[in-house]
């Protein structure tokens, strides 16, 4: 149990630093960064990982149940929509806003989406899971906060505010949480196709660790077909096809190939957590995964001086979230021996 709990949160933290060394390319606009990304983190790892480390590769996706692969692939093509629209939410309300709605709504349906496939755990347990993410989402609610205050603070002009205002807070709210509830198709195709993969892997005599590998497999190649075709189209729309041309490519499809593979590794690393975490593994490994990662990247952003044009009112609801998100996480990890 306690190893589970320490993969989750390990894989929370690669995913609360994969996007770092973004901050450090060149040249590219966003279009360029993401597209190239997602293309990287969806197929080519995914793809390369899979055929290196998984033996009987042909066997074990070839002999998979269809309606398996049916679950998987349509609730990761949902993940990819979500995601998606996550994007487009922040052009309405903002990065802090869109952000805080879209995790917040992953960590509260993903978590409890696993007990339609895994069923529900003894009441003791299922108290303090409920109860872990609920203080969860109260450290979410207040990062929220802090973000709209910080952004407050760091408007520099009228002109900024007016831009702001130009689009539509209520559209920005659904498309945020609408996109949070499809992302959530991740927490379903994770909990749909462990169970089979993880005994067909011992078959063909692969380590435990390989379930995690296998289980992504197939969710983020159907999630990245949806991720991958919205940012080549937005390539087209925003003329940055040319921008690849430029003398600091290298540098910077190295930096974005570090992205994808912490990108990966985290979610990889989040599928055997939640294999090693047993009964109702899949809700509690999400919850600690996704929380891990918020928690991850409020902290990087401190520590890359984000917030130092904030007003202390907007760091103290930071870090009263981030000590809820905390004290959330020790209580679902808590949950795990009551069982």
């Amino acid at each position: 149990m306690t190893t589970g709990v320490l993969l989750a949160i390990f894989a929370g933290l690669m995913l609360g630093l994969y996007a770092l060394p973004e901050k450090f390319t060149k040249d590219f606009k966003y279009e360029n960064t993401w597209s190239l990304f997602f293309l990287l983190t969806m197929f080519v790892v995914p793809i390369i990982a899979s055929v290196t480390f998984i033996n009987g590769f042909g066997e074990v996706f070839g002999n998979m149940p269809m309606d398996i692969w049916i679950q998987m692939g349509l609730t990761s093509f949902l993940w990819g929509i979500g995601v998606m629209m996550w994007s487009k939410a922040i052009n309405h309300i903002g990065l802090s806003l869109g952000f805080s709605l879209f995790i917040g709504t992953v960590i509260l349906v993903g978590s409890l989406l696993p007990f339609l496939v895994d069923g529900l755990p003894e009441n003791n347990v299922l108290v303090f899971i409920l109860l872990g993410i609920a203080i969860v989402l109260i450290g979410v609610i207040l990062n929220g906060k802090a973000g709209l205050l910080r952004e407050k603070d760091e408007a520099k002009s009228e002109k900024d505010s007016d831009e702001r205002k130009k689009g539509s807070m209520t559209t920005g709210i659904l498309i945020a949480v609408i996109g949070g509830l499809l992302a959530t198709g991740f927490s379903y195709a994770n909990a749909a196709g462990a169970p089979y993969l993880q005994e067909t892997l011992k078959k063909y005599d692969n380590a435990d660790w390989i379930t995690g590998v296998a289980v992504m497999f197939p969710i983020f190649i159907s999630g990245g077909i949806v991720m991958t075709a919205y940012f080549l189209w937005q390539l087209s729309a925003k003329k940055a096809w040319g921008d690849f041309k430029t003398s600091a490519f290298a540098k910077n499809f190295f930096l974005i190939l570090i992205m994808a593979v912490f990108h990966y590794a985290a979610s990889a690393l989040f599928g055997y957590a939640a294999s090693k975490l047993g009964a109702s593994g899949n809700t509690v490994g999400y919850a600690i995964f996704n929380t891990s990662a918020v928690a991850t990247a409020i902290m990087s952003g401190l520590i890359t001086k984000e917030w130092v044009k904030a007003s202390s009112k907007a760091r103290m609801a930071l870090y009263g979230g981030l000590a809820c998100m905390i004290i959330g996480i020790v209580i679902i990890a808590y949950s795990k021996s009551l069982g």
